[in-house]
């Protein structure tokens, strides 16, 4: 079985950075990274205890609803009335994702029609550039 499509995607880029990253390591370099949200400090201690404490919680031991967590929705809507003054609706007008890229992606398979042109701002994420 042949799957040609992948065939055109070139390696994603934060795997060569990666891979750079460890040969300057491996020869003795001093590297500073400053990529992608990767701290180079211990986590605070409460953040810690309360993973733990919610991975030690059974009722964490499924997946979240696919919209998210509804408890999580209303603090987030919540939190746009106090700060920007916006009302939003948790059940209709708010949805959790796994991350930046992924709710980007949402929100232009909401907004972009085929054929539609989409300006993307630099910098971007660099998958962005092999959307169809």
């Amino acid at each position: 079985m042949e799957f040609r499509r992948i065939t055109g995607l070139p390696p994603y880029v934060f795997t060569i950075i990666d891979s750079l990253k460890v040969e300057a390591r491996r020869a003795g370099e001093d590297v500073i990274d400053l990529g992608f949200g990767n701290p180079d400090l211990p986590s605070p201690e409460i953040a810690v205890e309360k993973l733990v404490e919610a991975a030690q919680n059974p009722r964490n031991h499924r997946y979240s609803a696919s919209r998210g967590l509804p408890k999580l929705r209303e603090a987030f809507a919540d939190l746009y009335k106090h700060r920007f003054g916006v009302d939003l609706d948790p059940d209709t007008e708010v949805i959790n994702t796994i991350g930046a890229k992924e709710g980007l992606s949402h929100l232009m398979w909401v907004l972009c029609q085929s054929g539609d042109s989409v300006l993307v701002p630099a910098p971007s994420y660099p998958i962005h550039i092999f959307a169809p």
